[in-house]
Parts: structure tokens; sequence; C-alpha cells
């Protein structure tokens, strides 16, 4: 199908999304999500009763899901949020619960991808964008920054985020910007840095990506209050020196990076997700799986035959799929042209019609 087509559908329906947000509480994370949604998508965290601040609680996870247009695309987002992540003081838990729920969403993928009959309502939850919040401390990562992404990046597109970037002056930012980017080099965490291909993308591309990379992490403002600067009401955060505004590219990277998740690359991140993440997933979860069968049938040798019957059966029935595939392409191509035939013959007898009303032969 050409991809203008494609587009053209995704204009119509809408295409589905859903970002993940972590960070501790006081990061600015609820604040962003509200500010991205320009709703009250998320609650702010009620205020604690003395008596229970000794008390842990534990991580929760909750997703809610808004309706969103972006340059005319109608995007279905789903937010994932992580209360609670951070706030103790051995965090290894909070750690393994995200890993096991972005495992998860690849885990019901994977097993609605190996039904001979597919569910036409089964929905992909896999998580195609994940913001990190670092705390606008100002030194440089910490080791539970660290230790977070690494863990996470194999599994999702992260990318870092310094909340309440407005904490900071800039030349604080810019410092603490810098040691973030060296330490993610150090550590070799392999974060989304929106990459490019010299040799297949265009100029534009390319320069776009470098400039959304030097933005790299990105700083941003939230804000759910309109203030009013020089007569014109903005989002943003009033103090005694002046207005920081959210949608002002030359005081945080709010917009840049609502673009980036919302417009430019949005099928970046969902195609990485597919073709990339999933795919390593999927090849590992069959490896270690095939690795089983194989010490399994060393203690029965009965089974040998049976997993090779699996495997062939498997192969078949990707095979008819990409059958089906090819098939239904094919129709719809015959409709297609059907369609033109049909017109072309409409058009012909309108013609014909008018010549023989003005007595005029063929």
């Amino acid at each position: 199908m050409p991809l203008t087509t494609t587009r053209r559908r995704n204009k119509v329906k809408g295409v589905q999304f859903t970002v993940m947000v972590v960070g501790a509480s006081g990061s600015g994370r609820t604040t962003f999500v509200n500010t991205l949604c320009e709703a009250a998508i998320l609650g702010h965290k009620d205020c604690e009763n003395p008596q229970n601040t000794h008390l842990e609680e534990s991580m929760a996870m909750k997703s809610v899901t808004v309706e969103l247009e972006e340059d005319g695309l109608r995007i279905s987002l789903t937010i994932v949020d992580t209360p609670g992540f951070g706030d103790n003081i051995d965090n290894r838990n909070a750690f393994q619960e995200i890993v096991d729920y972005l495992e998860r969403q690849y885990d019901d993928i994977l097993a609605e991808q190996s039904r001979i009959k597919r569910n036409p309502r089964f929905t992909d939850n896999r998580v195609h964008c994940l913001l990190y919040f670092i705390p606008p401390g100002g030194h440089a990562l910490r080791e539970l920054d660290i230790e977070l992404m690494r863990r996470l990046s194999p599994r999702a597109n992260v990318i870092p985020v310094i909340g309440k970037a407005d904490s900071l002056t800039p030349s604080e930012l810019r410092e603490f910007k810098r040691r973030i980017i060296e330490d993610i080099e150090h550590y070799q965490i392999p974060i989304y840095d929106f990459p490019y291909d010299p040799e297949d993308d265009d100029e534009e591309t390319i320069q776009e990506n470098l400039e959304l990379r030097a933005l790299l992490p990105f700083a941003v403002i939230g804000s759910e209050e309109v203030v009013e600067k020089n007569g014109k009401k903005v989002r943003g955060r009033d103090y005694p020196w002046g207005v920081a505004e959210v949608d002002n590219p030359e005081h945080c990277d709010f917009i840049n990076l609502k673009k980036a998740i919302l417009g430019s690359h949005l099928g970046d991140f969902k195609s990485i997700t597919e073709d990339v993440l999933y795919e390593t997933y999927r090849t590992e979860k069959l490896s270690r799986a095939a690795r089983f069968d194989v010490c399994d049938s060393i203690l029965h040798p009965e089974e040998l035959a049976t997993q090779g019957v699996r495997i062939k059966e498997e192969q078949l029935r990707r095979e008819e799929e990409k059958l089906r595939e090819i098939e239904l392409r094919m129709q719809r191509e015959m409709q297609e042209k059907h369609q033109e035939l049909s017109a072309k013959e409409q058009t012909l007898r309108v013609l014909e019609n008018r010549l023989a009303t003005q007595g005029t032969p063929l």
C-alpha cells in the first residue's frame, strides 16, 4: 500500500500511542502530563500524614487514555504513570515492576500473534516512549537514574527529561545537561537519541534530529495555570523576576519535546518499538523456550519429534499469513481497478447520451 494512503488513513482513523512517565515524587512528572494533555489527567499526591511518613509505600502502576489532535492527526494517547517510584530507600522492586510491565505487553502481543484466529478487538498496549524525569539537582546522574535507564533501555525508547527546569539558572542548567550526557556516554546507556541514517535520510531530517539531540536531556517546565504577560494569556509560572513560559522555546524545551513525541517522531517511536525492541525481545523469548525444549527433550527423547512438528507448524503459519496478505493486497488492487473501470464506463455512457441528444453520431 502506498505510504500516502497509509498517512491519509491514519489521519482519518487516528493512531494509538503509549507514553510511560517515570520519576520520583516532586520531579514534575504529574504537572508535565497535565500540561501536555491540557487537562487534569493525573492527580497530584495528597499531603502525607506526618504520623505515617516513616512508612514505605510500594509503587503503583496506573494508566489513563485521552483523545488528542495534533496537526490534524487524531491520537489516542495512553499515559502509564508510576506513582511511588523512587520514594523508598530500596527501589529494586520498583525497577523490576516496570520491566515486568513492559515485558507483559510484549508477551500479550506475542501470544496474540501466535493465535490461528486473531482477536479483532485486541489492544496493543506496548509502551512506545518512556520519559524518565531527573530531579533538577544540578550535579549529575544518581546511581538510581543510571541503573533504571540501563534496565529499561532494552525494552523502551527512553528519553531523559529534567523536570522543574525553572529551578535552575541558565548556566546551571547547561552544566547539568552536560554532566548528564557525559554520564550517559560513560555508562553506555542506550537512550533514544534521535538516530538518523546519513545515507537514507534527507538533509532536513538529519538537521532536525541533530537539533533535537542537542537538547538532550530535555529541560521542561510544567504549569496547569494561565498567567498574564504583556497583556497576553500564557501558560507558565509567575515569579517576581518575570514569567517562565511553558510554550516558549527560549525558556524551556517543552514545546520541542511535545512536537517530537506527538508529531515528527511518533512514527519512529512506534516502528522502533515494533521492529527493534519487540523483535529483540521476541527472539530472546523464543530462544529461551527453544533451549528449554531441547533440555527437556534430553530427558524425554520421545518429544523430539513433537518439537520438530511445532517448528514446522510455526513456519507454515507464517507462510500462510504472508499468502493471506498478498491475496488481500491483490483483492484491493483488483477492486480499485474495477472502480476505475466503472468510473470510465460511466463517463463514456454520459458522453454517449449527450451526443445522442445532440444528434451527433460517435
